[in-house]
């Protein structure tokens, strides 16, 4: 299946030490720069937020900046190319998403509208899934301002994808004493 892929990345996320969460490195890599090497199997990226210097992808805004990520989606879909029929969703401040993530998400689709890695708490993560261009554009409320993005992909037929060790930490998860 051809996908594009898009990167929520919008306002700075802040840690409690008042650092950019996207900017810090894991494994020697930029957190940002490991969920857009997730996609390196897309059509094009797509990341939705300010930009940032040195990455390859085409950068675009919500019309109304820190609006949220169903407002970041679709100033994100306005860029996916008409010939692909699917789009993984990345938030940028996932360190654990790697490439196979991606790969997994994409064949678990199949007929579903899309595919949503699960922590082992059985939650969904929302913003690690990979849908169908049609059902999200169909999806999208009126009023993209600070909807909530369970209650606008929620209703779609989703296919819940379990999440391998360590693909669901956060930042947090990784400040934590082991």
């Amino acid at each position: 299946m051809r996908y594009a892929g898009i990167v929520v990345a919008g306002r700075p996320a802040r840690r409690p030490s008042g650092v950019d969460e996207r900017a810090p490195a894991v494994g020697g890599k930029p957190l940002l720069a490991r969920a857009i090497h997730a996609l390196d199997g897309a059509e094009r990226v797509i990341a939705v937020g300010p930009r940032r210097p040195g990455f390859d992808v085409v950068w675009t805004r919500e019309p109304v900046p820190g609006t949220g990520p169903v407002a970041a989606l679709a100033a994100g879909l306005a860029f996916v190319p008409e010939d692909v029929e699917a789009v993984a969703v990345l938030a940028a401040d996932q360190p654990g998403v790697r490439r196979s993530t991606v790969d997994r998400l994409v064949a678990a689709v199949g007929g579903a509208d899309g595919a949503v890695l699960v922590d082992a708490a059985g939650a969904r993560q929302w913003l690690l899934g990979v849908w169908r261009v049609a059902a999200l554009r169909a999806a999208l409320p009126e009023d993209l301002a600070n909807a909530a993005l369970r209650r606008t992909l929620g209703a779609l037929d989703i296919v819940d994808v379990p999440a391998e060790p360590g693909e669901t930490d956060t930042p947090e998860d990784l400040d934590r004493p082991s």
